[in-house]
């Protein structure tokens, strides 16, 4: 394996090496930059660990730069971070950790560098690099990262089960570095993590949705959601999500198992999309399966308003993740609601009316509705895929020739309430909601056209017909 430094970062390497031996620092480059050059992928955040005062170090390396940066000091963590270029770089000094069995959050005392590599989660997060005049550039692998590494191998410096109680965050770092790398988990590491699993109840939920989003945004998500199922921790976290595994069958007629399906959908989707927020939708469409599943002897297993229900379960699951409670959960909830939608307009002889009333409620969160839907095609009949994908592909036609006609993406109808209120000497009450759902509904059916000229006249005629009269 190369460790391949670009310039910008060795004359900032050698910079740090320089400051470090006027202070009589050993210096060391370590964690996950060193195990993503290894990897040959990107990394901008840069961890160093000094045998002295990490604090200082920063200082005095700070002010050899021009323009000198600005520091962020973490005094309770003993560390800082200064920013130069694209490059972020953390300062610590070298310690060593002790857990009480109720809290993740350690006692710390200085210590060497071996102790500072003992206290990692993992042999690949283990490797260091010398930034000291006497061997700089030396790797120094006291756990066998580098093999690791190229066995593609998850695996704790420590006995798991100790690292693991230490700080049971690690159990899902473990499975986001898994799912992120591709990598396996070493036999011992993943039974550990079924045995610890509950030693998750200590984690904040914050701690826990920050390691979850990072498995959502890996490039194939199943694989660490798969992870969690086994290990038991999926359980412990996100039982809803659980709840859609498993297969019921009655008088020889079963559904299919929503959770494999709900990650293949995450999947497909995931090749299409970086957006955190449409993947979780895609998590999510199908989460009150469960609480909606009825056997009907005629018709077999129904899920009837999954979606609505799954729509109310959103906040309440976003608010115990410790997930934003603001238009992102909106925009989930709202694609959770709508998902069946488009299905309906496959059908034949889909009137204008509807195609309307979709690009209303979507909004302009139709392409990423369109694009969850075709996601959500699973089957593994080609010729179904193929004729389900025709279908959307005229709904999108559809879609587009409707709003390049009608403009309804995101529309506001052209009578506000204001102006009722004006027209006809109204105060704010029932008669004007109803007339401004009456001029709605008439321009998505298509009764009027949308406009205001049109839009008005609507209103006159409705208000005097309710007996309303306009105002001298």
């Amino acid at each position: 394996m190369v460790f391949d430094i670009q310039e910008h970062e060795r004359k900032i390497f050698n910079l740090i090496g320089d400051v470090a031996a006027e202070l009589n620092y050993p210096a060391f480059v370590v964690g996950g930059y060193v195990r993503d050059r290894l990897l040959a992928r990107p990394s901008k955040d840069i961890d160093i660990v000094c045998v002295g005062s990490g604090i200082r170090l920063a200082e005095n390396v700070a002010a050899t730069l021009r323009p000198i940066p600005r520091i962020s000091f973490y005094r309770r963590f003993f560390t800082a971070m200064l920013k130069h270029g694209d490059l972020e770089i953390e300062f610590v000094g070298a310690r060593k950790e002790s857990y009480r069995h109720d809290s993740r959050k350690p006692s710390v005392e200085d210590g060497t560098l071996e102790d500072d590599q003992n206290r990692r989660d993992f042999t690949i997060n283990a490797l260091a690099v010398s930034l000291n005049q006497q061997d700089f550039g030396r790797i120094i692998d006291p756990f066998d990262g580098l093999h690791h590494l190229e066995q593609k191998l998850i695996k704790t410096p420590l006995e798991p089960g100790r690292t693991f109680s230490d700080d049971p965050l690690r159990m899902m770092r473990a499975i986001r570095f898994a799912t992120q790398l591709d990598f396996e988990i070493d036999p011992a590491t993943k039974a550990a993590l079924a045995e610890f699993c509950k030693r998750i109840k200590i984690v904040s939920f914050e701690r826990i949705a920050t390691e979850l989003n990072k498995i959502i945004l890996s490039p194939q998500p199943s694989l660490g959601f798969k992870l969690l199922f086994d290990s038991g921790i999926l359980q412990l976290i996100f039982p809803e999500m659980v709840a859609l595994q498993g297969v019921e069958v009655k008088q020889g007629r079963g559904h299919k198992d929503n959770f494999y399906h709900t990650l293949e959908v995450l999947d497909n989707l995931s090749r299409n999309t970086q957006s955190l927020w449409l993947r979780w939708a895609a998590i999510l469409h199908d989460i009150a399966k469960p609480p909606t599943k009825r056997y009907h002897p005629e018709h077999g297993w129904t899920f009837h308003g999954h979606e609505v229900v799954g729509a109310n379960m959103v906040p309440k699951i976003f608010r115990r993740l410790r997930l934003p409670m603001d238009h992102k959960m909106k925009y989930v909830q709202k694609l959770v609601r709508l998902h069946l939608r488009p299905i309906s307009l496959t059908k034949e002889n889909i009137t204008d009316s509807a195609i309307r009333r979709l690009l209303f409620d979507a909004g302009d969160d139709i392409d990423d509705l369109m694009m969850l839907c075709e996601a959500d095609i699973t089957s593994k009949n080609p010729r179904k895929v193929k004729r389900y994908l025709e279908n959307y592909e005229l709904v999108r036609e559809r879609l587009k020739e409707v709003e390049e006609k009608d403009h309804l993406r995101n529309w506001q109808p052209p009578i506000t309430g204001e102006l009722i209120m004006e027209t006809f000497g109204l105060k704010p009450s029932r008669q004007v909601g109803d007339l401004k759902s009456a001029i709605r509904e008439a321009i998505l059916e298509g009764d009027i056209p949308n406009e205001y000229e049109a839009a008005y006249q609507f209103m006159l005629e409705k208000g005097i017909a309710l007996g309303l009269t306009v105002a001298g």
